[in-house]
This record gives structure tokens, sequence and C-alpha cells, in this order.
């Protein structure tokens, strides 16, 4: 089974971001950029249905800055085969224009499975068809396809491996390789015209505690916080 998984990289969530100067964009100094948590799920699904079949090969594919190598690596540390880099300085705010260069690069390559983030919470596969599980509101939605075929992983799928040592050293030597990415000109159909940080949470009041504090808080509900 040939399996590409689509990954991006992504700032840390404990990072504490700063606006750029053109508030337009994220000041990046001192920020620690990560694999997006939810892709994991993508890599170890891929990785676990190679296992099970026994054989075949898990492409990561991302399109980002040179950084990005590092990203890619930590995938092959994980088990990955092999990355691929749609190296690019301006990654489009339009995601559709990201759609289409991993279109672009994903077409004709004969991938079996195509996994990237966000809906499938249970998967099976046997053969050349597969069950996909998506939870929705007050149910569980069913799925029956054949491959080939593109999914998108849910928190919950599966259990994320962490990369051993040997994984690690093994990473260094694997294929990784970096194409110039094919976007569109002017980036897309979406622009940014200014980003602002949330605003900043008033302080708390103490108000008692215990059951002699209800009549109080109730109050500061009603008149102040206006919610009752």
């Amino acid at each position: 089974m040939k399996i590409a998984v689509c990954i991006k990289r992504v700032p840390d969530s404990e990072t504490r971001v700063k606006i750029a100067a053109d508030g337009k964009s994220l000041d990046e100094a001192g920020v620690k950029f990560i694999l997006n948590p939810y892709d994991e799920f993508a890599v170890e699904e891929a990785l676990r249905r190679k296992e099970k079949a026994g054989a075949g090969e898990v492409v990561v594919i991302a399109l980002g800055p040179a950084a990005a190598q590092e990203t890619i690596r930590t995938t092959l540390a994980m088990g990955a085969d092999r990355g691929i880099l749609l190296q690019t300085d301006r990654i489009p705010t339009d995601g559709l224009e990201v759609a289409k260069a991993l279109a672009a690069e994903l077409k004709g390559a004969g991938f079996d499975l195509i996994l990237c983030v966000t809906t499938v919470a249970h998967l099976e596969i046997e053969g050349m068809k597969g069950v996909a599980e998506r939870e929705i509101e007050g149910g569980v939605e069913v799925v029956e396809f054949p491959l080939p075929a593109v999914l998108t992983t849910d928190k919950g799928l599966n259990e994320p491996r962490y990369p051993a040592l040997k994984g690690i050293m093994a990473a260094k030597k694997k294929p990784l390789d970096v194409k110039p990415a094919t976007l569109g000109a002017g980036g897309g159909a979406l622009e940014i015209l200014a980003l602002t940080p949330p605003p900043e949470r008033k302080e708390g009041k103490i108000v008692g505690a215990g059951p002699a504090a209800v009549p109080e808080l109730v109050r500061l509900l009603r008149e102040e916080a206006k919610v009752l």
C-alpha cells in the first residue's frame, strides 16, 4: 500500500506569538515550530496501515520554508519512508492555493491512500475497500469507500508513537526531496488585512465562599455581567 500524508509546520501551542510590525503576519523570532499535532494522527495511521499490510511506502509531503525539512524529519523518525518539501518562502493565505500545489504533486503518483487531518475517528481497510467513521452531532456517520481515497483524520483515531533514538538516527539517511512549490499568481482570493490579539481578560472577583456567597454571585451575574 502506497500512502501519502500531508503535514504542516506550525508554531508550538505553548509558544507566545507576537504580531509582526506589518500587522498582518506573525513575528517568528524565537518561536518554536513543530509538526501540527493533528497531523501526528495521520502519520500514525499511515504507519499502522503499512505495518498491517506487511509492505508499502509512507510518503510525507509538506509545503513551506526550508525549515520545514526539520518537521518532515520528525515524521521520518516516526517511521515514514521518505519526505517531499514543496519549498516556498511565501505560504499563501488562501488554503485553496496550498491544496492545488499539493494536488499537483500527488497527481499521478499512484497513491492508494492520502491522509490529511480533521474528520475520521475510526478506520478499517481490507484489500481495496475501507470503512470510515466520523462523529457528528447526535451520532456517528459510517462511510464505505473504495481505494484510492483521500481521508482526513481526527483526534482519537489512534495514539501517535514517539520517535525512538534508532528512528531519529535513521531519519537522517532517509530521502527528502526539496522542490520549488508551484503556486498561483497573487496568492489566491484571500487577503489578510490585519491581525489583532484577543482582548485582555478582566481580573476575576472573589465574592466569598460557600452558600452565603450565592446571592452576591447571582446579583453580580445579573447586574454587572448581565448574563442572567
